[in-house]
């Protein structure tokens, strides 16, 4: 069985929240003053994860990306990515983390069926990064970079969020940060998702313009990549003569709509069908309504007749103006 929207577009990738709760508190991510008060009696269970997981495969979802807040606060989080990965069909578990905790739990995750990671790093600068995060710690996200790379995962791509007058001078040198670890880099249009995000659409840096400037720091190196399915919306280029690749993901100015193939599960078990939408399920309440498997499978494939053709970031924010990133997963 597949799940197919009204736009014929085949869904096989599913991003998954395990927690909205983080360590970090960068400004595009989350409102300054916002808190968490999410209890664990809301969060799914073991069981509960199970479960749906295995009706999403059952369905068609190949991928599942483990996203939080900061998923490597979940506590259980090994068992809940060995879990995961025991399920028939699901073939691919990367993880995004900002990297913190990861040097203690690079070779954990990567023994028990994480296959890659993204690293968030907005800036190789100390005293930058910190302002960004609003109190993370650059030393500890190169650790737990390095220590990726150590434990055998690759690929292992930084996400970097470029904001105008905020970091945009650092496009080269994240480049070449990356191409001397010879891992990926990805540099990413802001997004006007809840107060925060719109507030920084202010600092708005275009892919065009990210790509100008790539291709002037690496003339004639840029090798433009061929997309699969499954390998997210960025525009790739391998670098010629490294072991490193970098890509753009324009989701404001040039949106990759059409060939969107992703949907999202909440921490607290809501089905997000579009990052700019806000029609959602509680696939939470349902499983705890007693709802059999059968159920549940109809309930998902009717609430992807709601996924919409495409996102509107560029001309209304009204219906996602109160949410927040870091309680959506990305």
């Amino acid at each position: 069985m597949k799940l197919i929207d009204p736009f014929g577009r085949n869904i096989t990738y599913l991003r998954f929240s395990v927690t909205d709760h983080c360590n970090y508190r960068c400004h595009y991510c989350r409102d300054e003053n916002h808190t968490v008060k999410t209890s664990r009696q809301q969060v799914l269970t073991y069981e509960e994860i199970v479960k749906i997981m295995r009706i999403f495969a059952e369905l068609g979802i190949i991928k599942v990306r483990l996203t939080g807040g900061e998923p490597l606060l979940r506590k259980g989080i090994v068992k809940i990515i060995r879990l995961i990965s025991g399920i028939d069909g699901i073939s691919d578990i990367p993880l995004s983390t900002n990297a913190h905790l990861l040097a203690k739990f690079a070779q954990k995750i990567q023994q028990n069926g994480v296959n890659r990671v993204n690293i968030s790093i907005d800036s190789i600068l100390p005293e930058r990064f910190e302002k960004i995060t609003r109190g993370g710690d650059l030393s500890k996200v190169i650790e737990g970079i390095d220590a990726a790379k150590q434990a055998g995962i690759k690929p292992i791509k930084l996400n970097v969020v470029v904001m105008r007058e905020v970091n945009d001078d650092e496009i080269e040198a994240l480049t070449d940060f990356a191409i001397g670890r010879k891992i990926d880099v990805r540099f990413i249009e802001t997004m006007p998702i809840g107060t925060a995000g719109i507030d920084a659409l202010d600092q708005h840096y275009s892919a065009a313009q990210i790509f100008k400037r790539l291709d002037a720091h690496l003339p004639n190196r840029l090798i433009a990549s061929k997309s699969e399915q499954s390998a997210g919306p960025a525009k790739n280029y391998s670098i010629k003569n490294s072991g490193s690749s970098v890509g753009i993901i324009s989701a404001v100015s040039n949106h990759f709509c059409s060939s969107c193939n992703r949907i999202r599960l909440t921490a607290k078990g809501r089905l997000i069908l579009c990052l700019g939408q806000a029609n959602s399920v509680s696939l939470r309440d349902a499983m705890r309504s007693g709802m059999s498997d059968d159920e549940l499978k109809s309930t998902i494939i009717k609430a992807i007749t709601n996924k919409p053709e495409k996102h509107e970031f560029s001309s209304n924010v009204d219906n996602i103006k109160a949410a927040q990133m870091v309680e959506i997963g990305g």
